[in-house]
């Protein structure tokens, strides 16, 4: 701990950040520091701990002061640790929370976890020695030269000068952020367009289009987006913009819903939707409350809530029968299933299948087997 100097936290020029990590205690050697737990924070020169009750109490020590650490794994009430082993001291250093100790390292105890992460990068900055790197003209004292010829801004000047090019840097990554993100909007308005025209030439000229290619063109329109979609912006709020979106939402979904065996997910629904809208996310409860007025619409879609509570989109014309006698007949065949068997020879997700083998057990035409290896269900032979 003798290799601490008093500091006041602010990095010095060309110095970065990597990592810091609160709820961490110094060790002196195998024995706690008279300092309470705080925060650590590795930089590409310097380990700075400052006290997380007392701003004001803050220490630091050249990482060109380290010789070698290593990890030590938490126990039955101890917190995982990084021994680092430190050079010995220097007889000009400057003032700091210990004018000597017996030891000739430190341990940092990590409270709150993180130890791994911060290890990883104390490794990498460790191999790299990126401190070396610093003009001359402005080093940070390293314990390993004299205090000649150390220059570093000090005072409220240098406070000012800091604070100054900080806010400039963060101005110029907000304009260049904002360029960004406008040509990201102007670039998705062309791809748009361009959806449209294309959607347009698969519908003049479907028979000159085989089938693969036709399937190949809606997946790019999918992943294009919407070209205009319902906003409450646009559509207001209430019963009109839940009418509008219900109404956008019946076109969107049909064509995969038929892909899908004419029901989907409600979930599904939800990150199928989000896709294709962009940046118009769609809110959980917005889609539900869309979802609920299909059928007073007269929309060819239905919203419908099994008995286990999972909610699923279908089209109108999806027969309960049928679905029943295939969950039947695919059972029937392997002599048993289960959801997840089912759902792979279905191309269903798992949690559909389950539902379609719930509601043909539920119509007396399966019985279940669980077991501590799963749900597997079998013909109802009685």
């Amino acid at each position: 701990m003798d290799r601490f100097v008093w500091s006041n936290g602010l990095l010095e020029m060309n110095e970065t950040m990597v990592i810091q990590q609160r709820g961490v205690r110094l060790y002196d050697g195998d024995e706690k520091a008279k300092l309470d737990v705080g925060t650590v924070l590795l930089s590409t020169h310097r380990l700075i701990w400052r006290d997380q009750k007392n701003n004001e109490c803050c220490i630091a020590i050249p990482l060109s002061q380290i010789v070698f650490f290593e990890e030590q794994a938490a126990g039955v009430g101890k917190s995982a640790k990084i021994v680092i082993h430190l050079h010995p001291a220097l007889s000009n250093k400057e003032p700091g929370p210990y004018q000597q100790s017996k030891y000739s390292y430190i341990k940092l105890s990590f409270k709150e976890h993180g130890q791994i992460e911060f290890y990883r990068r104390l490794l990498e900055e460790m191999t790299q020695k990126r401190w070396e790197q610093m003009p001359v003209s402005q080093p940070i004292h390293t314990g390993t030269a004299g205090l000649a010829g150390r220059t570093r801004a000090v005072g409220i000047v240098g406070i000012e000068r800091k604070l100054e090019e900080k806010r400039k840097e963060m101005d110029k990554n907000i304009s260049e952020a904002f360029e960004d993100l406008s040509k990201l909007m102007e670039k998705a308005k062309e791809m748009v367009e361009l959806s449209r025209s294309i959607a347009n030439k698969i519908k003049d000229k479907q028979g000159d289009i085989t089938e693969d290619e036709t399937i190949r063109f809606k997946s790019y329109l999918l992943s294009m987006g919407i070209a205009n979609p319902v906003t409450r912006e646009t559509h207001g709020s209430g019963t009109h913009y839940h009418m509008q979106l219900a109404k956008q939402l019946g076109d969107m979904l049909l064509a995969p819903l038929k892909e899908r065996g004419g029901m989907m997910a409600l979930t599904e629904v939800y990150c199928l939707v989000n896709r294709a809208r962009g940046m118009e996310l769609l809110s959980p409860e917005d889609l539900v409350n869309a979802c609920k007025i299909f059928e007073s619409l007269k929309l060819p879609l239905r919203l419908r809530i099994f008995d286990s509570g999972v909610m699923v989109v279908q089209l109108q014309s999806h027969s309960e029968e049928e679905m029943i006698a295939s969950a039947l007949d695919n059972v029937s065949d392997k002599g048993s299933l289960t959801s997840e068997e089912f759902a792979k020879l279905l191309g269903l997700s798992v949690l559909l299948a389950k539902e379609r083998l719930l509601l043909a057990e539920k119509m007396g035409h399966l019985c279940r087997d669980d077991s501590v290896e799963g749900l597997r269900f079998y013909p109802n032979l009685f």
